[in-house]
């Protein structure tokens, strides 16, 4: 999975008019697309997958496309909740816009708080009794 630089480029280009700074990130061989700090798109093999919940996967599925999936432990194949974008959409900046806001509300509503790290300190050494 790897993305080339040019696709990136295109991909940041088409969703400018998003209002908000989209920036892609490399990770697990592939590369995620973030925008506020929240990972809502995925590029993989020059094909970007966004994020989406039971509501907007049906304008996927109204498509005829599927989710993202990857080899798993045993060769079992995993299916994420990013799915591929209708190759139109990458000819056209406004449609992209729309189906990335949606996406980016989606991965925003779904996003897991994180948890702050509980330390516990613990004592060096042995404890004396006077």
């Amino acid at each position: 999975m790897s993305a080339s630089a040019e696709f990136i480029e295109l991909i940041v280009d088409l969703m400018s008019g998003l209002a908000r700074p989209v920036c892609v990130r490399a990770m697990f061989g592939g590369t995620g697309v973030y925008a506020d700090g929240v990972m809502f798109g995925l590029i993989a093999d020059d094909v970007l997958y966004l994020k989406a919940d039971a509501a907007s996967r049906e304008k996927f599925e109204a498509e005829g496309l599927g989710p993202f999936v990857y080899d798993g432990k045993k060769g079992k194949p995993i299916a994420m909740s990013y799915w591929r974008v209708p190759s139109r959409v990458l000819d056209d900046g406004d449609e992209m816009v729309v189906w990335a806001r949606t996406a980016l509300d989606v991965a925003r509503r779904l996003k897991k708080p994180r948890s702050k790290s509980t330390r516990t300190t613990k004592k060096r050494g042995k404890s004396r009794k006077a």
